[in-house]
């Protein structure tokens, strides 16, 4: 399907541009959850039917794959992939806005403190234990 638009903005909204699928990414970014059930678990609560639809779409985009579950091949895990992995920054940056301009939020501990100290080094350390939970999955 041809894209509505030659905006590189637009593009990226039309996969990452929703709430669910934004907090899909940061539960893979940074809560470090791989399974289905772990992203329903979320608190936004998500529902079953959103959930599938956002995780098949971002299959379909090259954002994440699914893979048997190493320790019960019956199930599987989504991973970033390294188109995945190239929206940390966007997504830390988000993260940053909210943490200081929202009222009543926080980041996952230990992140913090992170990019206040070092944002360069901290969005680069997330990115290669992105990349080497992948390679440890073969992504």
């Amino acid at each position: 399907m041809a894209p509505r638009s030659p905006c590189p903005i637009h593009g990226l909204l039309e996969i990452v541009g929703d709430r669910w699928t934004l907090l899909i990414l940061r539960d893979l970014m940074f809560r470090g959850k791989t399974r289905y059930s772990e992203f329903q678990a979320s608190s936004e609560g998500i529902a079953t039917n959103i959930l599938s639809v956002r995780l098949s779409m971002l299959e379909t985009e090259g954002i994440v794959r699914k893979l048997p579950d190493p320790k019960d091949g019956r199930r599987q895990i989504y991973r970033l992939t390294e188109r995945g992995i190239s929206l940390a920054p966007i997504l830390v940056e988000m993260t940053v806005w909210g943490e200081n301009n929202l009222p009543d939020t926080n980041i996952v501990p230990g992140l913090q403190e992170q990019l206040k100290t070092d944002r360069d080094g901290a969005l680069d350390r997330l990115m290669q234990d992105l990349r080497r939970q992948g390679a440890d999955q073969n992504v």
